[in-house]
């Protein structure tokens, strides 16, 4: 039944819900439909875009491949990079005559010592998830701390018209946001299932001159998908798609690509791609796709039902997807928990930083997507690292022979927090084989490219848009730096200590102060506890005096 691929993330409630139309900063009103995800306020943070500011001393990371090099000065002129000169050599002072001079009105930031990199794109971001009431701001927020400066919105389930408004506001900079660029969930909007490609062909149509930038597929009849890909390819918008196990069958990665599928979430679909001595994944007798601990329990078994490395097999469906331009997409860290439950679970981030809302949707719950633990053992534990082992060495022998990898994360399920668990993608990449530039240029190159953007961002080079993040410590020597909660160390005087993590996001000239965000974020954080332990405490007085009573 094509409805329910729908069902695999709970889709179905997601697209029932209709988003209020209302100004940012205007609270939903309980009594007309509130909203799935609150929508941002006017924007309250970041400085900017001035006329000119110029970054004074900086090491900068071009995202393009090539090594770090600074000092340099990087001047910004509104929201674009005008130039990028280096102005002396590490560990003497900066000759003053190198250096840009300073203008009338200028605004300057000391940088010295500091580590520029292209702001990232996260290539699988929901505003919001799956859980009801998350505030925008709180995602947004927690974003853009990381030095997240692009987000492509994978199904856009808070509503087109909800979304839009919200690219719209990232865009001409009123709210505190990331880029977002739209993609549709494939139906969306739709009484009923897509039954025709002549119908598919009308759809993508219709959600091309609502705005959307992409559409996400879950699978459908091949004819189906085949027509809404070549209808997207005629409209230029761009496609991804999580094979769901429901459908491919009919249409694994390869059959996608060859159609003009643009890029693939997840790894769905591509060990079937890959089988040789089966066409159909061996699922236990007791299976059922309902059962979400069935669901991950099989998947943990399925890379090893693929051929083996270096196979012919292997390297003619990697060989067929390189030459078609096609973008994987592995969001590796929202299935992390599968290896290492008790690890996600307790991450240290939690306390401070993951609303209650979500603590309560991540906890075991039969109806809940994502939540398998019913009875996660040790050998299904086990299972999953062989398969990350396994789907690691695919992404980097695909990578290796120039293929496109991108960065994503899916947060919001399976105890995977907002801007956090992005960092988690890029220390994963890292363990898959990838060196620290060819991460750096997966999370903001490659990105940029994959959504067709990669003339105005995805790199710090002249002429492109001012998106980028400075740390003050190197992130290619530990990617730990980059969390909002710093990295763990003992210092010189033998005490434990935190790094702070990013301490500027700068997108479209705005300057944010990512500690102020994750303050901002904090505060939010603290509050939601008291209003649910407020709560929690007159459930109890009603209780007690019902019992007296």
């Amino acid at each position: 039944m094509r409805t329910s691929l729908l069902l695999h993330c709970c889709l179905l409630l997601l697209l029932s819900q209709s988003a209020n139309v209302q100004a940012f900063g205007e609270k939903a009103s309980p009594a007309k439909n509130p909203e799935r995800t609150i929508s941002a306020p006017t924007r309250d943070r970041g400085d900017g875009p001035y006329s000119r500011l110029i970054l004074r001393g900086g090491t900068y990371i071009s995202g393009e491949g090539a090594p770090p090099l600074g000092p340099v000065d990087i001047v910004i002129e509104q929201d674009r990079i005008v130039e990028i000169t280096a102005v002396g050599n590490p560990g003497v002072p900066v000759l003053p005559q190198s250096r840009p001079k300073a203008q009338p009105g200028d605004q300057e930031m000391d940088v010295t010592g500091m580590y520029i990199l292209p702001g990232f794109i996260d290539m699988h971001g929901h505003i919001g998830g799956s859980a009801k009431a998350i505030p925008a701001e709180y995602v947004f927020k927690l974003w853009l701390a990381h030095g997240i400066t692009t987000v492509r919105e994978p199904g856009s389930f808070n509503g087109v018209e909800w979304t839009m408004r919200h690219v719209k506001g990232a865009a001409e900079n009123r709210i505190v946001a990331p880029r977002i660029v739209p993609y549709v969930g494939f139906g969306q909007g739709l009484s009923k299932p897509v039954f025709s490609p002549e119908q598919a062909r009308k759809w993508v149509r219709d959600v091309k001159k609502a705005g959307a930038s992409g559409i996400k597929f879950f699978g459908a009849p091949p004819a189906i998908i085949k027509a809404a890909l070549d209808e997207a390819k005629l409209q230029n918008l761009r496609t991804m798609m999580h094979h769901a196990q429901l459908n491919v069958m009919g249409t694994n990665v390869l059959d996608s690509a060859r159609m003009g599928l643009t890029s693939m979430e997840h790894w769905y679909g591509l060990p079937e791609a890959l089988f040789t001595g089966q066409v159909v994944q061996n699922y236990p007798p007791h299976y059922n796709y309902q059962n979400e601990q069935d669901r991950f329990g099989a998947a943990g078994e399925l890379w090893k039902q693929a051929a083996a490395p270096g196979s012919d097999k292997w390297n003619a469906v990697r060989d067929e997807l390189i030459k078609l331009d096609f973008t994987i997409n592995p969001t590796l860290t929202i299935y992390e928990a599968t290896r290492n439950a008790e690890a996600q679970r307790n991450a240290s981030w939690h306390q401070d930083y993951t609303l209650p809302t979500l603590t309560n949707f991540f906890q075991p719950n039969r109806y809940a997507h994502g939540s398998f633990w019913f009875d996660w053992t040790t050998d299904q534990e086990i299972a999953w690292r062989e398969n990350y082992r396994l789907w690691m060495q695919f992404l980097n022998d695909y990578k290796n022979h120039g293929g496109r990898i991108t960065a994503g994360s899916d947060a919001g399920y399976i105890y995977k927090i907002y801007g956090f668990s992005y960092i988690q993608e890029l220390e994963l990449l890292r363990e898959a084989g990838f060196n620290p530039l060819e991460v750096v240029q997966v999370a903001t190159l490659n990105g940029a490219q994959a959504l067709g953007l990669a003339d105005d961002i995805g790199s710090l080079v002249p002429g492109k848009k001012a998106d980028m993040l400075i740390v003050a410590e190197n992130p290619l020597a530990n990617f730990k730096v980059l969390y909002g909660n710093g990295h763990y160390q003992l210092n010189a005087d033998n005490q434990p200590e935190r790094t702070k993590g990013v301490r500027y996001t700068i997108k479209d000239g705005v300057v944010y102060d990512a500690q102020q965000l994750l303050s901002d974020v904090r505060m939010m954080v603290e509050q939601a506890k008291k209003a649910e332990q407020m709560t929690s405490a007159k459930s109890g007085v009603a209780e007690a005096q019902a019992q007296s009573d």
